[in-house]
């Protein structure tokens, strides 16, 4: 990992959450998960033993990472070692995601959502 030094003027940044990250400076690795029920129902009533993740597959199965087999080879020359930036406004960083200013080599980043809809029928 070739580091840069990053500068940057002013950062506004108005909400981090969900197992999200805002990382100044370098880092190696930045690891992000995140698991969510999503139930809308027409009528609000909710039984209070509701959010087993164990009732949805979707959430054990392995996430496949890619294989590479081929050999990678990178070439890079950084003639000034700087980046700058005036100004950065975000409104918000959510669900395994990043803000991250600085040098970085591995991002694994899963977020998994299962939204949950139910309506009352019409007779």
């Amino acid at each position: 990992m070739q580091n840069r030094i990053s500068h940057v003027n002013t950062i506004n940044v108005n909400d981090v959450s969900l197992s999200s990250t805002f990382q100044v400076g370098d880092s190696y690795h930045i690891n992000q998960w995140s698991r969510a029920l999503a139930v809308q129902r027409q009528i609000p009533f909710f039984y209070g033993n509701e959010g087993n993740f164990d009732a949805f597959p979707m959430f054990h199965i392995k996430n496949p990472m890619p294989v590479i087999t081929e050999p990678i080879t990178i070439t890079r020359t950084n003639e000034n070692p700087f980046i700058h930036v005036d100004h950065i406004r975000v409104i918000a960083v959510g669900s395994s995601s990043s803000l991250h200013i600085g040098s970085n080599s591995i991002i694994n980043a899963e977020t998994r959502i299962k939204h949950i809809r139910q309506f009352v029928e019409n007779p």
